[in-house]
């Protein structure tokens, strides 16, 4: 099993991303210098050098979906405008907008949570396990389980992308990347849903009540 230290060594050494370091590890063994020609042979390495770059140019994209009920507007930015003309780079930016509208994701990435965010969650988390009879000796390392399974489930480019399961949005933008030959980010997005967060109908709570209750 690949260490922490050993993923963020392979990291600064290559700039790919942790789940890129923690694949290739895997793959080579534990090796570093292994995993790092793993991650040259899959174009990563060479996608995440260009990472460093400045991407200021790109696509805003919009995307509608059930008959107007769901809407996602995303930005996705490159280097150049030729390439934001691109068909490729106008297809990816298409595909994470379908994504977002499908997956409902809540940041970009985990550095986009606040730390009280973090903490609230992790909190929450502790408690579950407490609750659930857990032994001591196992609370921290199972807290830590669902936090990072949190993480996939509100990170965007954590998420397991809804054309490929077996990639994650952020291994469908570095793939991208290594065929395109730009530094490629999604720099952020908005997702909304025809009466999110509003309050319910009170006949529509009535009858929930009355069926719950055995009423209805």
């Amino acid at each position: 099993m690949a260490s922490a230290a050993d993923i963020k060594s392979l990291r600064e050494r290559t700039g790919a991303g942790i789940l890129d370091c923690k694949k290739a590890l895997v793959e080579s063994g534990d090796d570093l210098e292994a995993a790092i020609d793993w991650l040259r042979t899959k174009g990563i390495a060479k996608a995440a050098k260009k990472a460093s770059r400045i991407a200021s140019e790109g696509l805003v994209d919009t995307y509608i979906h059930g008959q107007g009920r769901v809407g996602v507007m995303v930005e996705v930015n490159c280097e150049t405008d030729f390439v934001a003309l691109n068909e490729n780079f106008k297809q990816l930016v298409r595909g994470i907008a379908m994504h977002i509208a499908a997956a409902a994701p809540e940041y970009v990435s985990r550095d986009e949570i606040s730390a009280d965010a973090i903490e609230r969650e992790r909190a929450v988390q502790r408690a579950r396990v407490l609750e659930e009879g857990k032994p001591e000796k196992m609370v921290e390392k199972i807290v830590e389980g669902r936090i990072n399974k949190w993480f996939q489930d509100v990170c965007l480019l954590e998420q397991s992308y809804i054309k490929a399961e077996d990639k994650t949005v952020e291994q469908i933008v570095q793939d991208a990347i290594a065929t395109i030959g730009e530094n490629i980010k999604v720099r952020r997005f908005a997702r909304f849903e025809v009466g999110e967060g509003l309050q319910k109908k009170s006949d529509d709570f009535a009858a929930e009540v009355a069926a719950m209750t055995g009423q209805g």
